[in-house]
């Protein structure tokens, strides 16, 4: 790849004018302005540094060294502002980042910096006791995304949804459940959602009028999970385990967990209860493990949880939870610190919720839950893949507005649209080659120069980019990075649909732009595929589309 060659080229040039190579690396970029360059590098500006020299004055003996190579690709090169290095290449590099495009197909993007690493991701993970959340869908689909994304890289990811089942909310919601079976209004501390009249009823159908309210607790807690499951399918996402915390009281291992902290000496009573003395280990207090009168609290039980994780063979874990669990981050790691394990496990990502919105109102009843709006609701309405993009959008770590009015149309104003309708017009110039009994030849056989466009030159660059986007994407876990990608890929693609007619009266300029269709398609498909969206062959005709005369 080109970016190699240059580094190569600017450490041998650091090299032989007598200057250390940076610390951290050879630092080499696109610029975010065109006439600045193809790539460029403040490199002079950090030998600098060290060398005790005037910036521009490395740079300069950096260009003469850079000249004298005779770089491949390499039309000019220019130093800028305070001492950056510029290089504005020839379009033939370009060209030959289609060839390594379409060489590496599917696995174009991948990447092996996690290569071997086997990473448990646990996300979603809501209590079983009733129908998941809108903002849960968010994390769904970030979760399922991050999973990609690290995958990509080379990982081993098992995605894990954990089932609080040992808890008081589970017995509440027995309660309420029970309640509502026998026609009463559940307690007032319950849960007061219709689905658990539906619920109800159902329980009636399928056990008849002899059912105890242990019965209901452990039925309804099937049935949760096993809707839980059906809307999850329903946006392609499924999980490799899904864990019960009842099993770590059976099996022993809360109490295990908390006779190794007492051996330790990392626990204290106080108030008739157990405390865990996790200020030893930053956090800004110290946090109760056992309760007055025997009961464990969630804090216990999550370390016992994942130190199971651990034992099953996973080298790293990451949770998605909500931001309003982000007082517990530390307190679990302090917990895992003085279990042993590494200061910054498990990792946290924290997730905001998602605001819904409909004719710019906010949307906050649901007909399953009565007072919150559920993944189901939402999917009611919406394309799965028009879910998980839409939700994909942004960070997770910031507040989302989910517009029902923007997501259910099927224009360009929709964003994921605007990218799966780049991806179908792809296809379709491959339908109108095949009518035209016009032939893609072998691309070893094609010449790609006649691709000079500046739009084709724009979609070019775009691919250049699309490996460290995805890079940068498993390493801060955002996978909304990509999104970014395609969305800018598309809108790219578009603007050379319009622009650049595929096939031509001339045969050499036919080959080479069908083959940057398929470059594209490959860079396209491979995106959406991380993000878990489909890349379709045929979509309808958009309402606000007159652009496909351009290809006619």
């Amino acid at each position: 790849m080109i970016r190699e060659l240059l580094i190569d080229a600017l450490r041998a040039a650091l090299d032989r004018s007598g200057y250390a190579e940076p610390e951290g690396g050879i630092a080499l970029e696109p610029p975010k302005q065109r006439e600045h360059g193809d790539w460029s590098s403040p490199v002079a500006l950090q030998a600098a540094k060290t060398a005790g020299a005037k910036p521009r004055d490395v740079a300069a003996a950096l260009k003469d060294r850079l000249d004298e190579a005779q770089i491949p690709h390499v039309e000019r090169i220019e130093i800028a502002g305070p001492g950056f290095i510029n290089f504005h290449l020839a379009p033939t590099w370009l060209h030959d980042v289609l060839r390594d495009v379409v060489a590496a197909g599917e696995s174009y993007g991948r990447g092996t910096s996690l290569a071997g690493k086997r990473i448990n991701l646990e996300f979603v993970s809501a209590n079983p006791t009733g129908p998941l959340h809108a903002g849960g869908g968010r994390w769904v689909a970030v979760g399922d995304a991050m999973a990609n994304v690290l995958a990509a890289q080379g990982a081993e990811v098992h995605r894990e949804y954990y089932l609080n089942d040992a808890g008081n909310q589970l017995d509440t919601f027995g309660a309420s459940l029970f309640a509502r079976y026998e026609g009463r209004e559940p307690p007032e501390d319950g849960y007061q959602g219709e689905y658990l009249v539906e619920m109800a009823a159902r329980l009636r159908r399928e056990l008849g009028d002899a059912v105890t309210e242990e019965h209901a607790r452990e039925w309804g807690y099937r049935d949760v999970v096993g809707q839980l499951e059906r809307d999850l399918g329903r946006i392609g996402v499924h999980f490799d385990t899904w864990f019960s915390e009842r099993t770590l009281h059976e099996r022993g291992e809360v109490a295990d967990v908390l006779e190794k902290l007492r051996a330790s000496g990392h626990t204290f009573e106080k108030d008739d209860a157990l405390w865990l003395r996790s200020t030893e280990f930053g956090d800004q207090r110290d946090r109760v493990l056992v309760r007055a009168g025997g009961a464990t609290t969630y804090l216990c039980n999550d370390l016992a949880y994942h130190r199971d994780k651990f034992a099953r063979g996973w080298e790293h874990l990451i949770d998605i939870w909500g931001a309003d669990h982000h007082g517990q981050v530390k307190s679990v790691q302090s917990g895992m610190q003085a279990l042993g394990f590494p200061e910054d496990e498990p990792e946290v990502v924290l997730g905001q919720l998602v605001k819904v919105v409909r004719g710019g109102e906010v949307v906050r009843m649901s007909k399953r839950a009565g007072n919150i709006i559920t993944l189901a609701d939402i999917l009611d309405e919406v394309d799965p893949d028009v879910c998980r993009l839409t939700f994909l959008l942004q960070g997770i770590d910031t507040a989302q507005t989910f517009d029902l009015d923007v997501v259910t149309t099927q224009s360009m104003e929709n964003p994921v649209y605007y990218v799966q309708y780049a991806h179908a017009r792809v296809k379709s110039i491959e339908r109108m080659a095949a009518e035209r009994g016009v032939v893609r030849a072998t691309l070893d056989g094609v010449d790609l120069s006649p691709l000079t466009h500046e739009r084709e030159l724009d979609l070019l660059r775009a691919l250049v980019t699309y490996p460290d986007e995805v890079s940068e994407a498993s390493t801060l876990r955002a996978p909304h990075r990509v999104t970014t990608w395609v969305r800018d890929f598309a809108s790219r693609f578009h603007g050379f649909y319009r622009d650049c007619r595929v096939l031509t009266d001339d045969p050499a300029l036919t080959q080479a732009r069908l083959w940057l269709a398929e470059a594209s398609r490959i860079g396209l498909a491979n995106a959406l595929t991380l993000l878990g969206v489909d890349a379709p062959d045929e979509m309808t005709r958009l309402d606000d589309d007159d652009e496909d005369e351009s290809q006619s």
